[in-house]
């Protein structure tokens, strides 16, 4: 039985269809998904999606969105208000109300002069996004990803959440090991909508390096127990690419991890 706060994203599937990913969330008993805007944005995507969701079984409940890709942050002549906008409508009419954004890329920009144009770009967005009771958060990334993401550390999160006037996701694999994660998942909290968790084996060195929860070096547990204790309400959303799963297949993997991670929740008396 897979635990009712775990969401897998669409990631793991890769090309493969969107309906091919619900069809394996359906199978497996998965109660929550993220669902890209890169699939959904393509011709017929969102009805691709509604027909798949139709019978029934998981829920849309996170929709990923990439915000400054028009090339980057410094580049951007608005594509990504446009866009942004186009991406709210279609996380409402899937019934979603959570969305959780990769920044885009600062180009020639400094940290601070790309967080203000964040946030000059994304305001436009909010009111609607407030109209249809949509949350919206930026990730904590890799520092792998800094062509299409500017904050790698929970802290430059927490900050350019607060100075664009939106939410956090917790991208625990890109920050499992710093300090202090106690007092930073405390003061995320108050703004925090996603959770996102795989692990991490050690020695690895290709990007993106993500792992079954419990193949890795981890403290999945005390992580989660932490996050638990500081009054997260939400989902955990295992996002899981790269080769390993590959190597194992994103069927099984997925369901390994899901099932993993359902262990620890009862554990934690999530």
């Amino acid at each position: 039985m897979i635990h009712p706060r775990v969401n897998l994203h669409q990631v793991a599937f890769g090309p493969e269809s969107t309906t091919a990913f619900i069809d394996h969330c359906r199978a497996i008993g998965m109660p929550n998904m993220t669902l890209s805007s890169m699939h959904l944005m393509q011709p017929g995507g969102v009805e691709e999606a509604l027909t798949a969701l139709a019978p029934g079984g998981p829920k849309a409940t996170v929709v990923n969105h990439p915000f400054g890709f028009y090339p980057n942050l410094d580049d951007d002549t608005g594509e990504s208000t446009a866009k942004m906008l186009e991406a709210i409508e279609i996380t409402d009419r899937l019934g979603s109300k959570l969305m959780y954004l990769v920044s885009g890329g600062r180009g020639r920009l400094s940290w601070e002069e790309a967080a203000e144009r964040f946030a000059e770009r994304i305001a436009p967005c909010l009111p609607l996004a407030a109209e249809k009771g949509i949350m919206i958060t930026v990730e904590s990334a890799s520092p792998f990803n800094v062509d299409i993401h500017m904050a790698h550390t929970l802290d430059d999160t927490i900050r350019l959440a607060e100075i664009a006037g939106i939410g956090v996701c917790i991208e625990l694999h890109a920050c499992w090991y710093e300090g202090g994660l106690k007092e930073k998942f405390k003061r995320a909290m108050p703004i925090t909508g996603l959770v996102q968790i795989s692990d991490y084996v050690s020695g690895d060195r290709s990007a993106p390096c993500r792992a079954v929860i419990g193949d890795g070096m981890v403290p999945v547990e005390r992580l989660l127990g932490d996050l638990l204790a500081a009054g997260y309400q939400g989902v955990f959303d295992l996002e899981l690419l790269g080769p390993r799963i590959e190597a194992e297949g994103p069927r099984a993997a997925t369901k390994r991890a899901a099932e993993n991670l359902s262990e620890i929740l009862v554990k934690l008396g999530a």
